[in-house]
């Protein structure tokens, strides 16, 4: 009996395997290096196609060999299809002749558009991955967007809310709506687990270990981490998860944590900023407040209340520790405000006797 089940599951290994092999060697064979055609015979309906090629090829390769979610793909999709169209106008139909000073002239035009040095930085990261894609595949022999510069950044300190602001927005949420007890949860969540919000409405609840303490979350690259719950998220998830068994569940969206009550469908994207906004607006909030602030606020209130910085790295799921050290930056400037606004040498002082300058007695 046992050496049936084995071989069972041997021939669904191997079948399995097989069709992910196959679909490996399709996308490679839409990206595979094609006869070089004289540059008078190459037509524009062939060079809409092999472009078109491409770019599908540059899809799976993101999604097969890198690894990328949906979101990244989108956007570095995005940037390849932007690229195409603008050696489109250039009438360049092969990527073999495409030089730096073609992809230096694609950057002008990009800045010509209005677009911003931080939208830019994304950009040449994006064709430095579909250059590096092409010489996988033996379109390119070398890849110019090496040598592309990334414009200068200037320090962008996020936007943070004080813990009233926290609170005050969640004390707007009305508590005769039907949608209250899971807004509360969806709030301590976006709060008190620091998630961005394609992880939130992609939780699901075989991610939630509740009375452990924890959750885990597919964040990007589809890498997963373990995020610890504080016990007022851990029982607003519990109010929420025992109305949501008593509501509308569509078919298909059972295992995701946030849903619609109305129609029982998966939270969308939307619906989290247009909640968070009206929260905001409601607590007298006036500037701009997105899903994203709260995450910024969960690191830096950990900062603040003297977190370790590696622990908030594996919390926010960053790559990179120069990423979260941005919030140390945003504590040494909050500290400097509160220097300047209530120390009393922060200011120098005017001598109503000669009008000359003095730091206060």
């Amino acid at each position: 009996m046992l050496n049936n089940v084995n071989k069972v599951i041997l021939c669904h290994f191997d079948f399995f395997r097989f069709i992910i092999l196959s679909i490996c060697q399709i996308c490679r064979n839409f990206a595979s290096p094609r006869k070089r055609i004289a540059a008078g015979n190459y037509s524009l309906t062939v060079m809409q196609t092999d472009f078109q090629k491409l770019l599908e090829a540059y899809d799976a390769y993101l999604l097969l060999e890198r690894g990328a979610g949906e979101n990244s793909r989108d956007a570095y999709g995005a940037d390849a299809r932007r690229l195409c169209a603008f050696l489109k106008s250039e009438a360049i139909t092969d990527p073999a002749d495409v030089s730096v000073d073609v992809l230096q002239s694609f950057m002008a035009s990009l800045v010509d558009s209005g677009l911003s040095p931080r939208s830019m930085a994304r950009m040449v990261s994006g064709i430095r991955s579909f250059f590096r894609f092409m010489q996988l595949e033996g379109r390119i022999s070398s890849n110019p967007a090496l040598l592309l510069e990334l414009p200068r950044l200037g320090l962008h300190l996020p936007e943070v809310l004080a813990l009233e602001e926290v609170d005050a927005m969640i004390s707007a949420i009305d508590p005769s709506a039907r949608e209250a007890v899971r807004d509360r949860a969806l709030m301590e969540t976006l709060y008190g687990c620091g998630l961005r919000v394609s992880e939130l409405i992609n939780l699901r609840l075989d991610c939630l270990f509740l009375s452990d303490g924890y959750l885990t979350v597919t964040g990007k690259g589809r890498k997963q981490r373990l995020v610890p719950l504080g016990e007022v998220t851990a029982d607003a998830l519990t109010d929420w998860l025992d109305e949501r068994a008593g509501g509308k569940i569509m078919s298909g969206e059972e295992n995701y944590v946030f849903l619609a009550p109305r129609t029982g469908r998966r939270i969308t994207r939307i619906r989290v900023f247009n909640i968070v906004r009206t929260l905001a607006s409601r607590a007298g909030i006036e500037r701009e407040v997105s899903p994203h602030t709260l995450r910024h606020s969960f690191a830096s209130h950990l900062l603040e209340g003297g977190a370790n910085l590696r622990a908030i790295q594996e919390m926010l799921g960053h790559e990179d520790l120069s990423t979260t050290q941005v919030y140390i930056h945003m504590d040494r400037h909050r500290l400097r405000e509160e220097l300047l606004l209530h120390h009393p040498r922060a200011h120098r002082q005017v001598s109503a006797r000669t009008g000359t300058l003095s730091a206060p007695v």
